[in-house]
């Protein structure tokens, strides 16, 4: 059986970025002009216009209307170092998008250099509102495009609050305080902490709360912790573990900011011999689907990834139909809930600290 031939623009046919390279502006400038924007100079304006009618450009509007008049398009870049979070973050995209007439468009961007211009293409092809997860949601390109245009989106786990994007996330800084006061609980004192992308809000937060637990629990922080930087990835975690476990007073516990530096931590304390959680306790942030799937199993920060991605969705449709019948917009806020999920690779310690 032949197999239907794919549906899409032709190689030859002109593109947003062939039009912004002809009137001499960015893809963001055109995406203005195409979708009707009102802040575009009358000059800027007749330029675009003119390289559209010279290279007979004509923006992908269809698939606006295959589901109907009210389908929505939600965009959402990803570039997740954590291949669990991301996993989690699409299934609660998948479920939510499946229960109401919303088309996603999911596309990589390994370059903060092009962000911007992905972004704008996709508005140009009749994007709606956009999805900002981590590492994009703390981007200052990407929220200077969004508020500029006026696009909706909706930022998800950003360490701060915006006034004029919509966002969902837990309280990264109490949640640390928790785990950090957890392991102070168990007898622990020497403590390592490995941060995550400096990059991400959130990871100052998170810093943050370990630093105020111990400082709250009367600790000499500059004697009684040890902090190793690393970016999210499971790679980073074992450069940041090897250093922690390389000190000559070794931290009898170790808190990583995620749950993939966790599981590297655990896989270099067994090369190099310790127990976990006997010799070395470590802790994770997250609740991926790792944390279940090493051994032992990891006593972590549980953040609802599927409902924070589904309420994501939730806001951005609110706000879209919110526009569209022409209400005046709103953007909220929204705090989940987190918890301390205990499990195998936490115990008393049994070095005298």
């Amino acid at each position: 059986m032949k197999p239907s031939p794919r549906v899409g623009r032709s190689p030859n046919v002109a593109t947003v970025a062939d039009v912004a390279r002809l009137a001499g502006v960015s893809p963001m400038t055109v995406s203005r002009v195409v979708n009707g924007e009102l802040n575009v100079r009358p000059g800027t304006r007749e330029k675009v216009q003119a390289a559209v009618a010279a290279l007979n450009y004509l923006p992908n509007q269809a698939a606006r209307h295959l589901a109907g008049a009210e389908a929505i398009r939600i965009g959402m870049l990803y570039k997740d170092p954590s291949a669990g979070y991301l996993s989690e973050f699409l299934i609660g995209l998948l479920n939510k998008a499946s229960l109401s007439p919303v088309q996603l468009i999911v596309q990589k961007c390994e370059s903060r250099e092009h962000e911007a211009e992905q972004v704008a293409e996709m508005m140009a092809n009749g994007l709606d509102g956009l999805i900002l997860p981590p590492p994009f949601c703390d981007s200052q390109a990407l929220l200077k495009l969004v508020t500029d245009t006026g696009l909706p989106a909706v930022t998800v786990s950003s360490g701060q609050a915006l006034a004029d994007v919509c966002g969902v996330g837990i309280d990264d800084y109490q949640a640390a305080y928790v785990m950090t006061g957890h392991l102070l609980a168990l007898g622990h004192h020497r403590l390592g902490f490995i941060m995550g992308d400096p990059n991400q809000t959130s990871s100052a937060r998170r810093l943050g709360g370990f630093h105020a637990a111990m400082s709250d629990a009367g600790l000499n922080i500059a004697e009684e912790e040890v902090i190793a930087q690393g970016m999210f990835t499971y790679r980073s975690g074992l450069e940041a573990a090897e250093f922690l476990l390389s000190q000559q007073r070794r931290p009898t516990a170790i808190f990583a900011s995620n749950d993939d530096m966790a599981a590297a931590t655990v896989a270099i304390a067994h090369r190099l011999g310790f127990d976990v959680p006997g010799d070395l306790t470590v802790v994770g942030f997250d609740d991926a689907p790792l944390a279940t799937t090493i051994w032992p199993e990891l006593t972590t920060v549980r953040q609802p990834i599927m409902e924070m991605a589904a309420a994501a969705v939730d806001l951005l449709v609110r706000q879209i139909r919110g526009r569209r019948s022409g209400e005046a917009a709103h953007c909220e806020q929204v705090l989940m809930d987190f918890e301390l999920i205990r499990r195998q690779s936490d115990a008393a310690p049994q070095l005298s600290t």
